[in-house]
This record gives C-alpha cells, sequence and structure tokens, in this order.
C-alpha cells in the first residue's frame, strides 16, 4: 500500500498480538488508509484501509484501560492505547472520516484484493460534472446575495431621493411662504409613514438574505487552541461563519467583517481567527473530509484572508494515491510474468473484440451527462443574466449618488441663505 501524506499524527501504543506485549509508535491517518510505524524499529506495525474498517470503538481490556479498538474485515482487531492528547481526540477523527469516507458516493470497497464496485469512465466523468455543478451553485448563491445588497442599496438611495424631495418642497414653502408652517403638512406625515414602513420592509428582507446558509458541512471543532477536538459542523454564511458542535449549538459566530485570518494547513483542516485589542483573540479549528468543498466558498468570499500554511503546499505535493494501488500494481506484476500464447482461438478472439469495442461510457450515462452539462448550462447562462443585472445597477448606483450629492449641496446653499 503506498502511503500519502498524513492528514493527522498522534502518539501512542499498538498491541502486537503475536508477541503479546505493546509497542510505542505513531498512529497516522491519510485520505484513505490508517498506519502504526513503530518509534523503535521504523517499521509499518499496522496498516490498513479506511474502506475495511468495520466498526471503531472506545474499550477497555484487562491489558491495558482506555484503549481505541479498529475492527476490520476479516474479523482482525487493531488495539491502540495511550493515545495523546487522547482517545476521545483520536476516535472523533477516524470516526469522522471514516463515515464521511463510507457516505461518499465516489468510495471504493475494497475485498480480498479485488475492487468491487470500481466506477467507471462515465461514472468519473458523471462524478466530476457533479462537482463542477455544486461549484457553480455555491458561486449563484454568492452572486444571489451580492444582488440582494444591490437591491436594498438602490432601496436606500430611492428612499434618500424622496427625502430630497420632500426637502426641496419644504424649503420651496421657506423661501416664498403664502402662510407660516407652524407644524407639519398633511402630505409630509404621510410620506413619513411610507418611508417609514419601506425602511421596515427593507431591513426585514435584509435579515431574511443574511440569515441564508450557502453551504454547511460536518467537522471535527475545537476552539482557542483546546486540544480536545469534538463533532460539530461549519455553516458558511453570506454575512458571517458559524461553528456549531454536534447539537447545532452556536459555538461562535465570525462576522464576515470580523474575520482576520483563514489558515489552511491542509485540504482538510483550516483555523479561522478573529483578533482583539485587549482581550485574547478567538480561533476555531475545524478538520473534516468534506473541507475542500468549504474551500472553494471560503476562498471567493475571503480572497485576500485565506493563507495557505507550508504544511498545505507539501500535503498538496503528495499525489493521492488510489485504494487499489498496491493491488493494481501486484496485478500487473504479476501479468508480466505471464506468457502470451502465440495462437488465439476463433472464440477468445471474437471475445477481445467484444471487449475491445465495448464503451467506456454507457447511454444510461451520456444521458446522465447530458442532463447535468444542460443544466450546467442553464445554471452559467443564469449567473450570466445576473452579473448583467449588477453590472446596470451599479451604473444606476453611481449615477444616483452622484445626482444625490449635487440635490444635499443644492440644499445645504439654499439653508444658508435662509439663515
Amino acid at each position: 500500500m503506498s502511503r500519502e501524506a498524513p492528514i493527522h499524527n498522534w502518539p501512542g501504543s499498538y498491541y502486537l498480538t503475536s508477541v503479546k506485549r505493546w509497542e510505542n509508535g505513531t498512529l497516522s491517518l491519510s485520505r484513505s488508509a490508517v498506519h502504526f510505524v513503530s518509534n523503535q524499529t521504523k517499521e509499518t506495525l499496522a496498516s490498513f484501509r479506511l474502506s475495511r474498517i468495520m466498526e471503531i470503538k472506545m474499550e477497555s481490556s484487562s491489558f491495558i484501560f482506555s484503549t481505541l479498538t479498529v475492527l476490520e474485515e476479516g474479523n482482525v482487531k487493531h488495539w491502540f492505547g495511550s493515545l495523546k492528547p487522547n482517545r476521545v481526540v483520536v476516535y472523533n477523527v477516524m470516526e469522522h472520516f471514516w463515515r464521511e469516507r463510507l457516505l461518499s458516493p465516489s468510495s471504493m470497497e475494497t475485498r480480498g484484493g479485488v475492487t468491487e464496485n470500481e466506477p467507471s469512465k462515465g461514472q468519473e466523468l458523471i462524478n466530476l460534472v457533479a462537482g463542477a455543478q455544486r461549484r457553480l451553485e455555491d458561486t449563484g448563491r454568492v452572486l444571489s446575495y451580492q444582488g440582494e445588497q444591490f437591491d436594498g442599496m438602490m432601496e436606500g438611495l430611492e428612499k434618500m431621493d424622496s427625502d430630497l424631495g420632500v426637502a426641496d418642497k419644504l424649503l420651496s414653502e421657506l423661501e416664498s411662504p403664502s402662510w407660516w408652517p407652524f407644524s407639519k403638512l398633511p402630505w409630509k406625515i404621510q410620506q413619513e409613514a411610507k418611508a417609514e414602513d419601506a425602511a421596515r420592509a427593507a431591513a426585514a428582507s435584509k435579515a431574511s438574505a443574511r440569515s441564508k446558509v450557502i453551504t454547511s458541512i460536518p467537522a471535527v471543532v475545537s476552539k482557542d487552541g483546546d486540544c480536545d477536538l469534538k463533532p460539530g459542523c461549519l455553516l458558511i454564511l453570506p454575512s458571517s461563519l458559524e461553528v456549531r458542535d454536534a447539537t447545532c449549538s452556536l459555538l461562535h459566530r465570525f462576522d464576515r467583517s470580523e474575520v482576520d485570518e483563514i489558515r489552511v494547513h491542509s485540504p482538510y483542516e483550516i483555523t479561522v481567527g478573529q483578533r482583539f485589542i485587549g482581550r485574547p483573540d478567538v480561533r476555531c479549528r475545524l478538520l473534516s473530509a468534506k473541507m475542500p468543498e468549504a474551500l472553494a466558498v471560503l476562498e471567493m468570499q475571503y480572497k485576500k484572508k485565506v493563507e495557505f500554511s507550508a504544511e498545505y503546499t507539501a500535503f498538496r505535493a503528495t499525489p493521492a494515491s488510489s485504494p487499489c494501488d498496491a493491488d493494481t500494481a501486484g496485478f500487473l506484476h504479476g501479468c508480466q510474468e505471464i506468457e502470451v500464447p502465440i495462437e488465439i482461438s476463433a472464440g477468445d478472439l471474437s471475445q477481445l473484440q467484444v471487449h475491445a469495442l465495448q464503451p467506456a461510457v454507457s447511454q444510461a450515462e451520456a444521458q446522465e451527462l447530458k442532463q447535468m452539462l444542460l443544466q450546467l448550462k442553464s445554471l452559467a447562462l443564469e449567473a450570466e443574466t445576473e452579473l448583467e443585472r449588477q453590472d446596470e445597477a451599479l451604473k444606476t448606483l453611481s449615477n444616483s449618488a452622484d445626482k444625490a450629492s449635487m440635490a444635499i449641496g443644492e440644499h445645504t446653499c439654499r439653508m444658508r441663505r435662509l439663515l
């Protein structure tokens, strides 16, 4: 089994069943496998794929208390003890990545060295298009929120224009009064009531828009340097980031303007920081198997605040190996040792021709790809239409702001003359 860059490492011990003793070493979790390496001999004492895990439990035994056990296919049980910082943290992280791998539609189960349910070329294309569709949908949500902000600004400028109109009428009355207005005029009372109703409606629509969730992912979280990683989730909203625990209770909310740093340690681990003057900073560390999906949105919303660490660069430099790389390598090595017959019978030749002519993409997969591409086209056209509308809104906002500035300057001069 080829080694991948580890997502996380923990010092601990592993029970060797053959010699009935514990060996100190390091337990590491990668994209698709778990490894335990001895500190003394640097030998890999245990190595198995996440897809082969049947059960992960926290147990106590007659050998040592507070152990973490992993049951592998074939009724092979692995015992891990003396884990640091503690076994609960290791359990939460391993159980999260194992569960997400089982729930992932692209996961492959391998049993007995034979890969089952291996995705076809068509299915791989479908997965790629589905990922692009999710990214475009996230982009559309961000564009929608941006459009709602523009609409709110337009409503604000319209209210300002209305108020400037009222000011113009009042100044006209003061400049050439037929009678002295000691009380409010009836039309002014109605105008103020309408303006207040419009302001309340705009505030309500803005509050509902800010509460929409762009995307949410399950994660293992810790706050303010706490070493205990606990199950939770990350919610990305247009106006903020919310970190919640397993019961959906809010641990911390980072307003968009208050996020000072998003440090990316690996494609699966980030730290969100908020700095303060006179009191400790707030930092939340999040580890998730679905973090790459959230990073696409975070990079879009917090471009200048996303920082990639050296660990991320090293992690990206390590290619992601397939869970069946070792089996494939063994199979190819075995094939090199097999002699190819010089003559092939007619029956075998026909079977080879049928296998060679078999399409890489089935008719059903091609139809599904066609539907998904049509949806992608529709989403792209909608995004283009929204961008054009927002471009026109920006031009209107610029012109309205200029007119409002000129009107305010004119009204100021008229009021000074009256004084």
